[in-house]
């Protein structure tokens, strides 16, 4: 027999939102700093060190989340959060590019730790209100993403590049402590080999057609999404916004909004099902791109409308999805997770190039165009879905 799987307490969800929150923020954190990298290390730091870190991140979520369904979370994530901080004080300390670079992969690898939280969160919680934990989680995580860059920027501006790292390895620190204190112990899973555990992602793509769905629909999404953020500053640091790149960092405040409906979203789909609410946000993110077209002329208030309308409608589709594949199979939570993510992140670069392109050949009606073509196909795929859409209870 085995130990029942613990509670979630009010203490732990909390844990596990700044936890997420806080790991994320690290791949994030060295965007703001690129021109300061370039000073000192030359133009080719403004390619390796964001590549480096998000090739590592995705690495983090192939090769290390799957082994939350193998052992206790709770101590793969204060682990990972251990050996980030020295990965962070590595790159604080890094003497020339190739250590920077070499670090910044370590800390993608580790800062994955964020994507450990979640699936813990949906394994602690009841059925009954596993959408809006998963969001409660999950609003942690966004707001990660939207404010590392206004903290790393900041910072960087009055103390330089390596005070970044150096801060957020404390932060790394901190967030190992509250990982100690707050998480649960869990029992035991039943151990699988490395290998089979990597084979098994391959199995439930190929055998749970919600989990290719909802992946595949956010996935459309996300690289409409990436379309729109990789080209935002090249409109608004033009004629006839002319804002600085501070500026232009400044719509990502706009975003905490959408983080903010994550767990409104979640309810909802406790309550009537996926399938509404991963349509209402794939009707949100067209809508912001008809907006985005006309901020093109010149309007500001456009532009934060667009900004406001696709973060909350990307975020309520992905709190959806995410909240209808965790309850597919509960011991594969990490692995679901991970078929998730990485087709996410796979069409998120997608877009980006896309995204690029079109403002290079069209310009802004471009980039709205393939904007538009991405989440209408992520639309046209929620419409036509058959079947049950809630979890099992």
């Amino acid at each position: 027999m085995t130990a029942p799987t613990p509670t979630l307490t009010a203490r732990a969800r909390l844990g596990l939102t700044l936890i997420a929150g806080g790991a994320v923020a690290n791949i994030y954190y060295n965007q703001p700093l690129l021109a300061l990298l370039v000073s000192d290390f030359g133009p080719r730091a403004a390619l390796w060190v964001p590549t480096a870190c998000l090739v590592g991140y995705g690495l983090g979520i192939v090769g290390l989340v799957p082994l939350g369904d193998s052992l206790p979370r709770r101590g793969l994530i204060l682990g990972q959060l251990l050996a980030l901080a020295l990965a962070l004080v590595a790159a604080g300390l890094s003497p020339n590019l190739p250590c920077l670079a070499l670090a910044s992969l370590l800390v993608g690898v580790l800062a994955s730790a964020a994507q450990q939280a979640v699936p813990f969160a949906a394994e602690l919680a009841p059925d009954a209100s596993r959408g809006r934990i998963v969001g409660q989680v999950m609003t942690g995580l966004l707001t990660g993403i939207l404010l590392a860059r206004t903290a790393s920027g900041f910072v960087g501006a009055h103390l330089g590049w390596r005070a970044v790292f150096l801060a957020a390895a404390g932060v790394a620190l901190a967030m190992a402590g509250i990982a100690a204190a707050t998480l649960p112990h869990t029992p035991q899973t039943r151990r699988l080999r490395y290998r089979a555990l990597m084979l098994s992602i391959l199995h439930l793509a190929r055998t749970q057609p919600t989990l290719r769905r909802a992946s595949l629909i956010q996935a459309l999404l996300f690289a409409g999404f990436n379309a729109f953020w990789v080209t935002l500053a090249l409109l608004v640091e033009a004629e006839p916004f002319n804002l600085t790149a501070a500026g232009a960092g400044l719509f990502g405040v706009i975003g905490v909004a959408g983080a903010l409906v994550a767990p409104l979203s979640g309810r909802f789909s406790d309550r009537r099902g996926a399938r509404p609410v991963v349509i209402g946000g794939a009707l949100l993110v067209m809508a912001a791109f008809a907006v985005l077209w006309a901020a093109g002329q010149g309007s500001l208030a456009a532009v934060a409308l667009g900004v406001l309308l696709i973060d909350i409608g990307l975020n309520g589709a992905l709190i959806a999805n995410q909240t209808r594949v965790y309850a597919l199979v509960p011991g594969a939570r990490g692995r679901l997770n991970t078929v998730l993510f990485t087709l996410m992140f796979a069409f998120g670069a997608l877009g980006a190039y896309a995204g690029s392109q079109a403002f290079l050949l069209a310009g802004w009606p471009g980039v709205c165009l393939v904007g538009l073509a991405f989440s209408g196909a992520g639309l046209v795929l929620a419409l036509l879905e058959r079947g049950p859409t809630r979890p099992p209870r």
